[in-house]
């Protein structure tokens, strides 16, 4: 009965896997043979902000994004990505005594691919990235932990801009 039971259950435990596997669940995984294209040139990225040095920390985003994904950078490929970042807040999310204790870093830009016919395609992901944290701390703390999250969103945006040339 017992080995009857184990059976049955590991069994169970087969149909089960095999349908989870089989229903899919959305993800899918490319490889280098799946790109659109394995060349591509980063263009001018342009800070309309007054944030200082975001141009340079998306472009070091975008070109770390677009390797991870299996693209190679070449100075003259036949696609080129370009853009623009519009806007740069941090704002502030809530208060306990006066004192900030939760912020939120807001980046958002427009961004377009350009193809070897020199037409641009405007890409989807351009759109608003928010990364928010804690803190209570003093002004040296609070710039660390807003780096850090800007740091993210602008990563969070190069990832939305790599997925919408892989999947457009």
């Amino acid at each position: 009965m017992r080995i009857l039971f184990k059976r049955n259950f590991f069994l169970c435990l087969i149909i089960a896997g095999y349908s989870i596997i089989s229903s899919g669940c959305g993800y899918t995984i490319h490889g280098t043979a799946d790109l659109p294209f394995r060349t591509i040139t980063v263009g001018k990225i342009v800070n309309k902000t007054f944030e200082p040095g975001l141009d340079d920390r998306f472009r070091l985003a975008i070109t770390d994004e677009l390797i991870r994904n299996g693209f190679s950078l070449e100075g003259n490929a036949a696609h080129k990505i370009e853009g623009t970042i519009n806007t740069f807040e941090l704002r502030t999310l809530s208060e306990k005594s006066g004192i900030t204790s939760e912020y939120e870093v807001v980046i958002k830009g427009d961004f377009i691919l350009s193809d070897h016919s020199g037409r641009p395609r405007a890409l989807k992901g351009s759109g608003l990235y928010i990364v928010s944290f804690q803190s209570t701390e003093r002004l040296g703390g609070v710039m660390a932990l807003k780096e850090k999250a800007t740091e993210r969103a602008l990563k969070d945006l190069a990832t939305e801009l790599i997925a919408s040339i892989i999947y457009q």
